[in-house]
């Protein structure tokens, strides 16, 4: 994967006023200068996620399929999910590693900042002895789709529970793909 630049955090505030120094009541949270606007974030994703049909961020929930209590209690929150969050798109229960994932697992779509907030939430208490891979999907122009793939998975990914080695060769196969079909049309 190329090296990557981030863009400055702070693009859009170069000439915003100094942030105070008074903390608050706790004695060690800094007090934040109210605009009376919450950020456009708790509405719709931030851009390059993807805010359309794909969903601006899939959890993967993982089991080891050999051990059944895992499997079990896969089974068991695939269903409570299913049951708890009818609004977010979720996948079948695979029993075998699947693409970049070394092991069995489903797949949960969220589509807004507030289903984010309140599956992860849900998540962190409910999920057992399992780990799940939270990663973004992002629409990058001028980005390959599998870098951002690859990039979305590894770099710009979220643990919950122990963190699992991805596959990354899968990536270039997808690359290798996309360019094949291109050269095709």
């Amino acid at each position: 994967m190329p090296p990557r630049n981030y863009p400055s955090p702070l693009a859009g505030y170069e000439s915003a006023e100094p942030l105070p120094d008074e903390k608050n009541e706790d004695g060690k949270s800094y007090k934040n200068p109210q605009t009376g606007v919450l950020s456009k974030a708790y509405e719709t994703f931030t851009e390059p996620l993807d805010n359309g049909r794909r969903g601006g961020f899939d959890i993967h929930i993982y089991y080891f399929q050999e051990n059944p209590v895992q499997t079990k209690y896969a089974q068991e929150l695939w269903e409570r999910i299913r049951r708890e969050f009818p609004e977010l798109r979720i996948y079948r229960l695979w029993d075998k590693p699947l693409g970049p994932h070394p092991v069995a697992m489903f797949e949960v779509n969220v589509f807004t900042p507030h289903q984010f907030g309140a599956f992860i939430s849900w998540l962190a208490i409910w999920r057992g002895p399992l780990s799940a891979l939270v990663h973004p999907n992002t629409v990058e122009e001028g980005v390959h789709p599998a870098e951002s793939a690859e990039r979305n998975h590894i770099e710009q990914a979220i643990w919950m529970g122990e963190r699992l080695p991805i596959d990354t060769t899968i990536f270039g196969k997808m690359r290798e793909a996309i360019d094949a079909k291109k050269a095709a049309e």
